[in-house]
């Protein structure tokens, strides 16, 4: 008995643990090769090829948003909040490495602008929480640009950053006045929501023209211009999702007022 009792008695359930590293570690290699084909097959389609599936992702993912989302004004908030991180990533570029290599001044003034406008027909509107995060991210925009044009000048690629801004303002301006959200507020705010729209779809367009002339990305300039994507995408969902919506209900509406009315013609006879 004393023999027995220097040795330890488990009454446990007798199974012998098992440890998944080994099996984990040997899925590792086969994810990343999955990956890395797949990246390959992609590299080698045409560009009219990776268009077609851009945009065949973006709509699937829309479609998920709209029946996965219940209040879509998330997405707006969440456009905001994202941009709102983006300049975040320049400002911590442009305070503490003093420089702006890498970035267009072009783009910021095209994001400056799209924010003036849709803090405009905001105020119109209806001041909101979406007004408070347009102001922020309008005023943090304005001090970018004041740092690349005057404070960190100096490494401003001017050269590189020759795109005309015409090019995306004007045909904004003509395509907004007969293309426009029929939504319930004056001519001018529908406009000026349809100029906003366009003007904010293209504004990264200098930058990634920049970005293609100097053949090289900067990190922080890279993390910028990802957030930027996410955020155009998010707003551009809402609208398209928010236009669609205010169709149907407007539809609703029309089909009311119509029941309504011949209701009253058959009460007459």
């Amino acid at each position: 008995m004393e023999a027995l009792g220097s040795y330890p008695i488990s009454f446990g359930s007798g199974r012998v643990p098992t440890t998944s590293d080994g099996d984990e570690s040997k899925r590792r290699p086969n994810r990343r090769r999955a990956f890395q084909a797949a990246g390959d097959w992609l590299r080698r389609r045409s560009t009219a090829a990776k268009i077609g599936l851009a945009v065949a992702a973006a709509v699937a993912a829309m479609f998920v948003l709209k029946h996965t989302v219940t209040n879509h004004n998330y997405l707006f908030i969440a456009s905001e909040t994202i941009h709102a991180a983006g300049l975040l990533i320049l400002a911590y570029k442009l305070t503490t490495h003093k420089t702006c290599s890498g970035l267009s001044s072009k783009s910021q003034e095209l994001t400056a602008l799209f924010l003036s406008v849709r803090l405009i027909f905001g105020s119109i509107m209806e001041v909101d929480v979406y007004t408070f995060l347009d102001s922020i991210n309008f005023i943090t925009t304005i001090w970018v640009i004041y740092m690349i044009r005057f404070k960190l000048k100096n490494t401003y690629n001017k050269t590189l950053d020759n795109f005309r801004l015409y090019y995306v303002v004007v045909p904004s301006m003509a395509l907004s006045l007969f293309i426009f959200p029929h939504v319930h507020y004056n001519a001018v705010v529908r406009v000026l929501w349809a100029f906003g729209v366009y003007v904010e779809s293209f504004s990264m367009l200098p930058q990634l023209l920049m970005m293609q002339n100097a053949k090289m990305i900067e990190p922080f300039t890279a993390h910028y211009v990802f957030a930027m994507g996410i955020s155009r995408f998010l707003a551009f969902a809402y609208w398209v999702i928010q236009c669609d919506a205010r169709k149907v209900e407007d539809a609703g509406l029309e089909y009311i007022f119509s029941q309504k009315k011949i209701n009253k013609q058959y009460a007459l006879l």
